[in-house]
């Protein structure tokens, strides 16, 4: 069965119409740094990221429709395959570049500088980008009808949605505005505190604590997630919180415990709950999220050896002759020549620490996980995709191998990062550039183009990420309660271990355990194990979001049309709000690096007591809450 002569997109092969602009290019390179830097925000301080494919699409029909006055479906597509790219990328880098940063936080090696940061990142983008080109007849032309790719569909829906008319993209711009004025509420005049808490001392002789956030991003966080996931993380916190450390404050409160240098007791009474996290759950939590990641991997070998073996096949099988507009891909010429310059310049670069050894460990693994990944996303999605088992996967094969040649001490650790930072980009966008050519094949589009519209991206992008790991460094702190860093930490922490094996292996040992018994449970062990890692008062937050997509997915409404809208709405207002949150966290950032923050600052003006701060705090996320439920259920029925 020919799927190209079965298939007819949107826009026939035989139509032209205006795709790759100047507007489409300009837009997309905005929005890439846009939805880049604020899920590098986000993903800093959830240990996760959100797909910017669909709002990118939304705001880039938005402006084309009533700014510029024209209407091209293909135009559109092209902004949010630039777009995606940045979230993507930021993903990546996130996940393991901050380690660097903390490791010159403990004075054993120099900060990563802007051009390291971009070259590493550009690499890795670039290698998933041409890793992809030469699978795409494979996996999205021959297998149409078969990988069902749920998030490129979904945003192919969404563009031709626009096309009929609808108000989305003002419920992402609504979104987006309103989230900003919440953050710098909060957080740039500290009117209302962040958080509604107990007290850090705990309630009488319980020695826990319990609270919420009450930011925009991380509720909009659990509402695209949904009420199973949020529910995962939030049991994750109140283990953490509710149970572990009131144990150890309750048994320990004598004994000085690695990594801790004072009796429990002590640190306890000084910083109280948030004291003994710090020092003690988040290496529970790190355990719990390597043992996560490495049975994600395991259970996903079986698929990862097929789609791999099925890649492979069908890659064999070429890439045809067909010179219709909509299978013209970059040639394959081009993509050995980039792939060879690629791995050539990764192994000589000064600013790529790799040596030629890592040099080709980056090809082989490259090559393996961006197959694994562009047909993975294809059958599971995005979402589901195991990134981060297959960066610690690799992250762990390359510390042994640096170790094991002698490359050991701050050269090697640096190595092993560089290396697990390449790979992780190159997963990352390898799947998205799936998912992009995915929604383009639906539409009609030119793969030519679109690859191109991935390479544009990755180039901003790269550009663009080391000033937004310099900024939130310089304004924060990686590690800090503001930015925790958890997927980074992990892998810093997985670096040591194998390289120096200065870890209190006791409490790995302990959440390796906790996860192994979820896993046996049947609990998907990777958000109850970032559950267990992060704050408890996040967790809670993402919770409540949870439970409002619930609400509405349990609602009744008149027909199954009136409910997809409502849902599509919600995940389009809740993409906005993380999007405008991280964004003024970036000019936030911006304030407190040239020291206008404390000026603007009222919370000390203002000196609320904890009850009243409670308070207040929880009248401002009622209004957020219920907003939410306004830009949800509102808006033409045809939207």
């Amino acid at each position: 069965m020919d799927n190209k002569e079965q298939f007819k997109p949107f826009i026939p092969a035989e139509k032209i119409v205006p795709e790759m602009t100047v507007f489409s290019i300009i837009m997309g390179a905005v929005l890439a740094v846009i939805f880049g830097a604020a899920n590098a925000y986000l993903g800093l301080r959830v240990g996760m990221t959100v797909s910017a494919s669909i709002p990118a699409a939304v705001i880039s029909m938005g402006v084309i429709r009533v700014i510029l006055h024209r209407d091209s479906i293909l135009e559109n597509n092209f902004v949010q395959t630039v777009g995606s790219a940045g979230e993507s990328l930021a993903a990546g880098a996130i996940f393991t570049l901050p380690a660097m940063f903390l490791w010159a936080k403990d004075g054993l090696m120099e900060k990563p500088n802007l051009v390291e940061i971009m070259i590493i990142c550009l690499i890795g983008g670039l290698l998933g980008v041409f890793f992809m080109v030469p699978l795409r007849n494979a996996l999205i032309v021959k297998e149409h009808g078969t990988l069902p790719y749920p998030e490129g569909q979904a945003c192919a829906e969404v563009l031709l949605a626009g096309e009929e008319g609808g108000d989305s993209a003002s419920v992402v711009f609504a979104g987006l505005g309103i989230s900003a004025a919440f953050k710098f509420v909060i957080d740039g005049l500290g009117l209302v505190p962040s958080e509604i808490n107990t007290p850090s001392t705990g309630l009488g002789s319980f020695k826990g604590q319990m609270g919420t956030q009450i930011y925009p991003a991380v509720f909009s966080v659990g509402y695209i997630c949904g009420p199973k996931i949020s529910s995962y993380m939030f049991c994750g916190g109140v283990i953490s919180w509710m149970m572990l450390i009131p144990l150890i404050v309750m048994f320990g409160s004598d004994a000085v415990l690695y990594p801790g240098t004072a009796p429990i007791g002590e640190m306890f009474a000084q910083g109280g709950v948030s004291a003994i996290w710090g020092s003690y759950i988040r290496y529970i939590g790190a355990g719990a999220l390597a043992t996560g990641g490495i049975i994600s991997l395991i259970k996903s070998l079986p698929m990862i050896v097929t789609t791999f073996r099925d890649s492979m096949k069908a890659l064999a099988g070429g890439q045809g002759g067909s010179e219709l507009r909509t299978d013209r891909n970059i040639s394959m010429k081009a993509v050995v020549i980039c792939l060879a310059v690629l791995i050539v310049l990764t192994g000589v670069l000064p600013q790529v620490p790799v040596g030629i050894g890592g040099a080709a460990l980056i090809a082989i693994f490259g090559f393996f996980f961006a197959a694994v990944s562009s047909r993975m996303v294809g059958i599971v999605g995005s979402s589901n995709n195991p990134v981060s088992g297959m960066a610690i996967a690799t992250l762990l094969f390359s510390t042994i191998i640096l170790k094991a040649t002698g490359a050991e001490g701050a050269a090697g650790m640096k190595a092993a990062i560089a290396i697990g930072t390449v790979i992780c980009i190159v997963a990352a966008i390898a799947g998205d550039t799936s998912q992009d050519l995915k929604t383009g094949y639906l539409v009609g589009a030119t793969p030519i183009k679109q690859q191109y519209g991935e390479i544009i991206g990755t180039i901003v992008s790269a550009i663009a990420i080391g000033g937004v790991l310099y900024l939130l460094d310089a304004a924060w702190g990686f590690g800090s309660e503001q930015l925790g860093a958890p997927q980074a930490t992990l892998m810093k922490m997985i670096v040591e271990g194998v390289m120096g094996g200065k870890l209190p292996w006791s409490l790995v040992i302990v959440g390796v355990v906790l996860a192994c018994v979820v896993e046996i449970l049947g609990i998907p062990v990777l958000p109850f194990a970032i559950g267990v890692y992060l704050p408890v008062q996040l967790n809670a937050c993402i919770m409540i979001g949870g439970l409002v997509r619930l609400y509405f997915d349990r609602k009744k409404y008149a027909s199954e049309q009136e409910q997809t809208r409502v849902t599509n709405r919600g995940v389009l207002y809740c993409s906005g709000m993380i999007a405008g949150e991280g964004l003024v966290g970036i000019v936030l950032a911006i304030l407190a690096v040239i020291g206008v923050s404390d000026k603007i600052n009222m919370a000390g003006v203002l000196n609320l007591s904890a009850g009243a701060g409670n308070i207040a705090s929880a009248v401002v996320f009622a209004v957020m809450i219920l907003l939410v439920f306004k830009f949800t259920l509102g808006g033409r029925k045809n939207a």
